[in-house]
């Protein structure tokens, strides 16, 4: 089981948040590559489905797919991020990620 996660943006804008989606593109290319010599991934979890609080610098990090927003009665934001997750997940294709932005991963 592997985790990996990325303070971006909090924007749920495609373009601001396309820095999160390019990272889960090329995160999961590994994690692929490493399944493909051979290492025995059992999972992977993105840090953090939403936003939350880190001990060291509080609320101020936005690792979220969903963000939360604090000043607006908790309402929760789903990241472009999240919807380019989820189409990851429905199709098992790292393509959908990719197609979010329109770039492949660097």
């Amino acid at each position: 089981m592997t985790t990996g996660g990325l303070t971006a943006s909090t924007s749920t804008r495609l373009g601001e948040d396309a820095q999160r989606i390019r990272y889960l593109a090329a995160h999961l290319q590994q994690v692929k590559d490493a399944l493909s010599d051979g290492v025995d991934v059992r999972g992977y979890m993105y840090w953090s489905s939403f936003d939350n609080f880190e001990w060291a610098y509080g609320y101020t990090p936005t690792f979220g797919l969903i963000g939360i927003d604090r000043d607006n009665g908790y309402r929760r934001v789903v990241r472009p991020s999240a919807a380019a997750y989820a189409a990851l997940a429905r199709t098992g294709r790292l393509t959908s990620l990719t197609a979010a932005v329109g770039k492949p991963p660097e």
